[in-house]
């Protein structure tokens, strides 16, 4: 059975975050592993509270993880802190992690901060060039790249931006963007368009936390990175369109829409 580790964020009411990774990761039928990062206070309308988990025992917790079952592939989500991003990047580097996918979490989808301003440089320099693949969406995207995106080409433009600055294959996730929701992967010195249909469908909770989740199942089982972006975005859009409408917010969707 491949294995596959989540470092991220738990989420008390289960849409986002560790539960949606691990709910993804048992779709896929893998063996899901979680190392918490922090702890919070959440439901579909909003984030209301952050309690990280001390550096220390996040690098235990990973400790225990690389030294009994090891991961075929890691996805990293939620991470506010410099001091655990050091720690993250310290235990991957030591134990050579393979097929890391970041998910670059910066805002919620209800928009509050995730990632402390300081946190940023340490992101930068530390995290993402031990990553595989990160997915970040326009607003991150802009904020990794310092410019503004508003067309596909400008997409076209950060993506390889961000693909130098790196060393990492990205994935520049096109929700925000009006019209059509098209992704685009950087990897390789090449450019690679998913397109997809917007779904009409508000309950978009925990998307990113899903996608990165599962491009790195489908990396665990051996898949390309371009087949891996392909197979996850269809397990996402399938999620979305199965309709799942729970909470009076944005709510989650179904991950377990193909059991």
């Amino acid at each position: 059975m491949n294995k596959v580790l989540t470092i991220a964020g738990s989420d008390c009411s289960g849409g986002a975050g560790i539960q949606a990774d691990i709910k993804t990761i048992t779709a896929h039928r893998m063996y899901a592993m979680s190392a918490i990062t922090a702890l919070t206070a959440q439901n579909t309308t909003g984030v209301y509270g952050v309690h990280e988990t001390p550096a220390d025992f996040l690098a235990q917790q990973l400790d225990c993880i690389f030294t009994d079952i090891v991961p075929d592939a890691v996805k990293i989500g939620m991470v506010s802190s410099a001091e655990n991003i050091a720690v993250i990047a310290d235990r991957l580097r030591h134990y050579n992690a393979q097929n890391v996918v970041l998910d670059t979490v910066m805002f919620s989808t209800s928009g509050r901060a995730l990632l402390r301003p300081e946190a940023m440089d340490a992101l930068q320099a530390q995290l993402l060039p031990l990553a595989q693949l990160i997915t970040p969406n326009i607003p991150e995207t802009e904020a990794l790249c310092g410019s503004r995106i508003e067309t596909r080409e400008q997409m076209e433009q950060a993506g390889f931006s961000v693909a130098a600055q790196t060393g990492s294959a990205v994935l520049v996730k096109g929700g925000h963007l009006a019209g059509a929701a098209d992704d685009l992967l950087v990897w390789n010195g090449q450019a690679f368009w998913f397109e997809g249909a917007r779904i009409d469908n508000l309950n978009t909770h925990g998307t990113g936390c899903t996608l990165s989740s599962a491009i790195a199942c489908a990396l665990a089982a051996g898949a390309s990175m371009p087949d891996a972006v392909r197979q996850a975005k269809a397990y996402l859009t399938g999620a979305l369109r199965d309709g799942l409408d729970l909470g009076t917010g944005n709510g989650p969707l179904n991950h377990c829409w193909n059991l």
